[in-house]
C-alpha cells in the first residue's frame, strides 16, 4: 500500500462515522503563558488554527510532539507536562480541529492533512526559538494515526517514535465504536494504514499498550511492534491497565520507558 499525505479518507468523513470517531470538547479557563508552558495557535488552513500547549524546559533537551486521544484536549495534560519537564523533555501536545482552543470541525481528512502542517510549524518554531535537541513524534489512541503518518513521511526529520494505545487496523476499531463497516463499504486499504506506515520507520520506536485495553486490544500493540522496521524497538505492556487507566496503573513505567528511549538518541 502506498503511504502518502494524499490518501483519500472520504469514506471515513461521513457523518455516521465522525459522530463516533470524534468527540470535540472546548477548553475552559484562561490561556497559559508562564515560564514553562506557552499556549500556541498553529494556523493550518484559511481561518483555521489548532491549539497547542508547549511545556518547555531546556533549549538543548529533546522535544516530544504529542497527538492525544479522542475526547482529550491539551489542557488534560497540564499535570503530565511538568513531569516530562522534570526529565529534561520539552512536551508539546496539540489538539485537532474543534478541540480545546481550536476552531473548525474535525474530520479524518483534515486531521491527516493538518498533522503535516503542524509538524512543519513545530519544527520551524523549535528552530527559530533555539530548541536544538532531538525531535520525537508520539501519538496516543486516535493520535497514533497522526504520529504514524508523520513517521512514514518524514523519517529523516524525526529521531524517534512513540505509539501509546495505538491501533493497528481500523476495521476492528470502527466496529467496536458501533460503525457498520460492511454497510459503509470500508476496506483497510481505504483507512489509516498504520501497519504499513510503521514498516516505513526505521529509527528507535517505543510501543506502549495497556494489558486489558477494552477499546484497542493489546494485540494491536503487538501487531505494531512486530510490523515495526526499527532495529531498536520496545513493547511495554502496562499490567492491569485498560485504555483509560494506563496512567493511573503504570505512569512510572511509562515515563521511564520514554526517558530510556530518549537517552539513547544521539545529541
Amino acid at each position: 500500500m502506498t503511504v502518502n499525505s494524499n490518501t483519500n479518507y472520504s469514506v471515513l468523513d461521513r457523518p455516521e462515522v465522525l459522530m463516533f470517531l470524534f468527540h470535540p470538547r472546548a477548553e475552559s479557563g484562561v490561556s497559559v503563558q508562564t515560564g514553562t508552558a506557552e499556549d500556541i495557535l498553529i494556523p493550518v488552513d484559511e481561518g483555521i488554527a489548532i491549539g497547542a500547549r508547549f511545556h518547555l524546559t531546556g533549549k538543548n533537551g529533546p522535544s516530544v510532539l504529542f497527538f492525544h486521544g479522542n475526547g482529550e484536549i491539551v489542557s488534560d495534560y497540564d499535570d503530565l507536562g511538568p513531569m516530562y519537564n522534570q526529565l529534561g523533555i520539552n512536551f508539546l501536545p496539540v489538539d485537532y480541529r474543534g478541540y480545546g482552543r481550536s476552531n473548525g470541525e474535525p474530520s479524518v481528512s483534515t486531521m491527516m492533512q493538518d498533522c503535516h502542517v503542524i509538524f512543519e510549524f513545530v519544527k520551524n518554531w523549535l528552530k527559530e526559538n533555539g530548541y536544538g535537541g532531538p525531535l520525537v513524534c508520539m501519538g496516543r489512541s486516535l493520535g497514533s494515526a497522526s504520529a504514524l503518518e508523520l513517521a512514514a513521511c518524514y523519517e529523516d526529520a524525526i529521531d524517534a517514535l512513540v505509539i501509546e494505545s495505538g491501533f493497528a487496523l481500523a476495521g476492528p476499531l470502527l466496529k467496536l465504536l458501533g460503525i457498520d463497516v460492511t454497510g459503509l463499504g470500508f476496506e483497510e486499504e481505504k483507512g489509516f494504514a498504520n501497519i504499513d506506515k510503521i514498516e516505513r520507520f526505521h529509527k528507535p520506536t517505543l510501543i506502549i499498550h495497556a494489558e486489558h485495553d477494552h477499546i484497542i486490544p493489546y494485540t494491536d500493540g503487538q501487531a505494531l511492534y512486530h510490523a515495526s522496521a526499527a532495529e531498536q524497538k520496545q513493547l511495554l505492556k502496562i499490567p492491569g491497565a485498560d485504555h483509560n487507566t494506563i496512567f493511573m496503573r503504570g505512569l512510572s513505567q511509562y515515563l521511564a520507558a520514554i526517558q530510556d528511549l530518549i537517552q539513547g538518541l544521539p545529541g
